[in-house]
């Protein structure tokens, strides 16, 4: 009986990136809405609704 558990090899390749930004080129569109999004004053929002 082992007493260390064996992992998984750090080596191993990804299916998927590893940030869902890299999945958008940086020349599209929806780049836009993020910032625009990103500029929203959203603080009182919440408490008028």
């Amino acid at each position: 009986m082992s007493r260390f558990v064996q992992g998984a090899d750090r080596r191993q390749p990804t299916l998927l990136p590893e940030c869902l930004d890299d999945y958008v080129a940086e020349d599209n569109p929806v780049r836009v809405v993020d910032v625009f999004v990103d500029e929203l004053d959203l603080r009182g929002w919440a408490s008028s609704a």
